[in-house]
């Protein structure tokens, strides 16, 4: 008898487990399908406000272009990444280009930046910093408009001397007690520029497919 009821509890025991780890398996099917949705959705916002939906007729999430390794140092990439393409009747019209600034007061500061097919910023936006809370934070949208200062600057608009805050005779202010990070900002919008200037002909090229990635 004593063997037959803990046989029966060991059997008991192996169902529950069984079906616990099905409602598991399905619980985290669901949440990952949620996660994902919503990571899509982030993403996609976030470029929206770069390149809003009226100057484009593509999935940006879908259109995009790997970035030549021989560009992760100017861009202070260390894995590469994918640069997202906008375009108009099929028409590329710009480019949207995760960078790095290493030079940051705590650290790396991740940004994507939108770039016209003229070479002029579209728009910045910061996604990723360790700032000072309450100093160099300023440079997240939510905390200050200077992020949109650069909007329509290009190397073309912009002299060298000007891509610099202006204590050090440039054309962009600085924050008080925080002149460390917007200089990293600035000197990494540069790079950025200049990468955009040196690969845009492959890029941009219209007789390229793009690399197209399907939604997770």
């Amino acid at each position: 008898m004593i063997f037959q009821s803990v046989g029966k509890n060991a059997v008991a025991l192996a169902s529950f487990a069984l079906i616990t780890a099905l409602l598991l398996s399905s619980v985290n099917n669901l949440t990952a399908d949620r996660i994902a949705h919503s990571e899509r959705i982030a993403a996609q916002k976030a470029l929206l406000e770069i390149v809003p939906p009226d100057r484009h007729d593509n999935d940006l999430l879908l259109d995009t272009r790997p970035i030549p390794k021989q560009f992760w140092p100017l861009l202070g990439l260390d894995e590469g990444g994918d640069i997202y393409i906008a375009r108009s009747n099929n028409i590329p019209i710009a480019a949207i280009i995760p960078t790095v600034s290493p030079d940051g007061y705590s650290g790396n500061i991740a940004m994507i930046v939108g770039v016209n097919i003229d070479g002029s910023i579209a728009g910045v936006r910061v996604v990723d910093h360790r700032e000072t809370p309450g100093l160099g934070d300023k440079i997240e949208l939510r905390k200050s408009q200077w992020i949109l200062d650069f909007n329509g600057r290009s190397l073309n608009n912009t002299s060298s001397s000007e891509w610099a805050v202006k204590k050090d005779g440039g054309a962009f202010d600085q924050f008080t007690g925080a002149t460390i990070t917007p200089r990293a900002v600035i000197n990494q919008l540069v790079n950025t520029l200049k990468y955009f200037e040196q690969d845009k002909p492959m890029l941009l090229a219209l007789d390229q497919p793009s690399l197209i990635k399907s939604p997770k």
